[in-house]
């Protein structure tokens, strides 16, 4: 299960939408805690992929992952997963996703379709790297909760 609260879903809402017809990515910042995920911020990220190739891929750079850990690390908080959009797509993982995907982690897949989210799910990978479940959403209604 991944907690989240409405205002982490408008991030994730707003970026995706904002970077359409391409597709964005950004880190989830929070903490593990007794068998779930709980995000308590967004860390948008750039996608480096080259122009051509960004409507159905996203690439972000390994010196922006270190940013958001060496950030979440100073707020004394875990990247606790992955959140990125699927431009007229559904909000379900490719085997491409799967294929750089990392255990434990929750990877958020935003579903776009005309410029506008559709459709937002949470998924978390197998231990042995073979496939995605989908995972619960939870709605908090703050951060502390």
């Amino acid at each position: 299960m991944i907690e989240v609260t409405q205002k982490i879903i408008e991030e994730i809402t707003s970026h995706a939408e904002k970077d359409y017809p391409h597709e964005c990515g950004g880190m989830l910042i929070g903490h593990f805690s007794e068998g779930k995920k709980t995000v308590v911020e967004t860390f948008p990220l750039e996608n480096a992929r080259e122009e051509e190739a960004r409507h159905n891929r996203v690439l972000i750079l390994p010196k922006d992952v270190l940013r958001a850990e060496r950030y979440a690390r100073e707020k004394k908080l875990d990247v606790v997963g992955y959140y990125h959009s699927h431009p007229d797509d559904r909000a379900v993982p490719s085997q491409y996703d799967l294929d750089h995907a990392l255990p434990v982690w929750s990877y958020i897949i935003a579903s776009v379709l005309d410029g506008k989210v559709d459709d937002i799910a949470s998924w978390e990978m197998e231990n042995d790297r073979s496939r995605f479940n989908e995972e619960i959403i939870k709605k908090a209604l703050s951060a502390s909760e």
